[in-house]
């Protein structure tokens, strides 16, 4: 078995669609990024990444690459989801945490949820999204940014 961890942080601006988990959410603003800034599934893939020795999702999808702006998140999933099973890994479990003073996550976790167990092949009872504050403090509590932290383990086929 193999653990990975991931993080990923966005600063939030005005006129941005809100993306996370590959769910679009209605919002006054959203993720600053170089592509649809969705910080569940960035720091998502950096945690498999980890496990597998691969590097970060900076490396894989470099914001300098003009292919990637304005690109889908789930589409990077996609691709590491390939990665991992091409080296005959599979997901034993998901723990996500997703921390903004808003939106509240509890709508939009099922869908989540789905769009993550199903890119990964696995059951949505093996994903778990907590929503968090940061009780108002700092740049996430001042609604300028939002981030995500995520663990995954992955198993030998």
């Amino acid at each position: 078995m193999k653990i990975g961890i991931g993080y990923d942080i966005h600063r939030l601006d005005k006129g941005r669609q809100m993306v996370i988990g590959g769910v679009k959410i209605p919002c006054d603003r959203g993720p600053i990024g170089h592509s649809d800034g969705d910080v569940l599934l960035h720091a998502l893939c950096d945690a498999i990444l980890g496990a597998m020795g691969e590097g970060d999702i900076g490396m894989k999808f470099p914001d300098t690459d003009p292919r990637y702006k304005d690109a889908s998140s789930m589409g990077f999933l996609d691709e590491v989801a390939g990665s991992m099973r091409g080296k005959g890994f599979k997901p034993g479990n998901v723990d996500c945490i997703v921390i903004t003073e808003e939106p509240r996550l509890g709508p939009y976790r099922d869908g989540m949820k789905k769009n993550i167990s199903v890119a990964l092949g696995i059951r949505q009872d093996d994903v778990n999204i907590k929503g968090k504050t940061s009780e108002a403090m700092g740049d996430i509590g001042e609604k300028k940014a939002m981030a995500a932290y995520v663990v995954v383990t992955l198993i030998k086929e």
